[in-house]
């Protein structure tokens, strides 16, 4: 499960750590965009629930300096040896120009410099050198995690995805479909041991398919107008699909890019319906080839009447059923 829920703050919490693990889900998974921060929620999970196991989707590589982040994972994998997976990813201009005030420059290179970096400084080695895009003069970690977290990276087209597959411990794949899970999957090729692919699900547990679809279509102009998450979608196959709406955004037409999301794409990328509905849908990832299924819950007229109380209902039902892990 993706970790903090909205509408319950970090302090509250515990509850919600203490249903997971009891509805049976195996790991929470943070990520990081204008809300809290990456670790600190997986921070608490740690203390609070020292069976789950954690990782960040994804912690981007701008917004700290190669240092602080190999601290911070450190300092995670110190509370929690064996139980940490540090996911990074370039993220979006937005985020790092638009709000963060740092240069959006060359993702890939700095996205592989940076892996390449935490790779040798989580082993406890000190860095000295230039790579392309930074140079680090003589860092090494004052305490250097016993066991060091495998760092995977957020991927969505080719060259990231090989890339993945060729340097990091696993990929995190985001905003696609079940079906299209074996065209990621390709570009990776023949997989090395203990290799995971984690793949970020938006669940929207509820049977109003008409606010599903209305809140999954506020959501795809916002994320697939970006130009990386048009490209994928693209690659994936979704140019006809989606060109009307691509075309309404970029004119300025904001309502008429929402309308122009045909059902079938908020259906394909939205996992909307029952729980048990939901979770029937969750686990085709997981028979596509995702060792990692992680739902990411979605607002829904229950949830927000409901209170803490209604989202720890609502994580018993969309847990894993018959012995199955999630």
């Amino acid at each position: 499960m993706t970790v903090p829920l909205d509408g319950v703050g970090l302090a509250d919490h515990a509850a919600v750590y203490a249903a997971l693990a009891e509805a049976g889900f195996t790991e929470v998974w943070s990520s990081e965009v204008n809300g809290a921060d990456a670790f600190t929620p997986l921070a608490l999970a740690a203390a609070w629930q020292p069976q789950l196991r954690l990782g960040t989707a994804i912690a981007p590589v701008f917004t700290r300096g190669p240092g602080l982040l190999a601290m911070s994972a450190a300092a995670l994998a110190d509370v929690a040896p064996g139980r940490f997976a540090l996911g990074i990813g370039a993220s979006s201009p937005v985020l790092v120009s638009d709000w963060n005030a740092i240069e959006f420059t060359e993702p890939f290179r700095r996205t592989r410099d940076v892996l390449r970096f935490l790779r040798a400084a989580l082993r406890g080695e000190t860095v000295d050198g230039a790579f392309d895009t930074f140079a680090v003069r003589r860092f090494s970690l004052q305490r250097p995690p016993a066991v060091p977290p495998p760092v995977l990276l957020g991927a969505l087209r080719p060259g990231m995805l090989r890339l993945a597959a060729a340097e990091a411990d696993g990929v995190i794949l985001n905003w696609l479909a079940a079906t299209d899970v074996p065209r990621a999957m390709a570009e990776l090729g023949e997989r090395r041991p203990q290799f995971e692919v984690v793949a970020r699900i938006f669940v929207c547990p509820t049977e109003d398919a008409e606010y599903a679809r209305t809140l999954g279509r506020r959501m795809i102009t916002s994320y697939l107008t970006v130009p990386a998450y048009a490209e994928f979608h693209r690659w994936l196959g979704r140019q006809e699909a989606l060109a009307p709406m691509w075309q309404a955004w970029a004119a300025g037409d904001r309502r008429g890019a929402l309308a122009a999301i045909p059902d079938e794409v908020v259906d394909a990328l939205i996992v909307h319906g029952s729980p048990e509905q939901c979770r029937a849908q969750v686990r085709r990832y997981a028979e596509a080839g995702v060792d990692v299924p992680v739902m990411a819950l979605l607002p829904t007229p229950e949830l927000a009447a409901g209170g803490v109380a209604a989202r720890t209902t609502m994580i018993a039902r969309l847990g894993p059923d018959t012995g199955e892990s999630t």
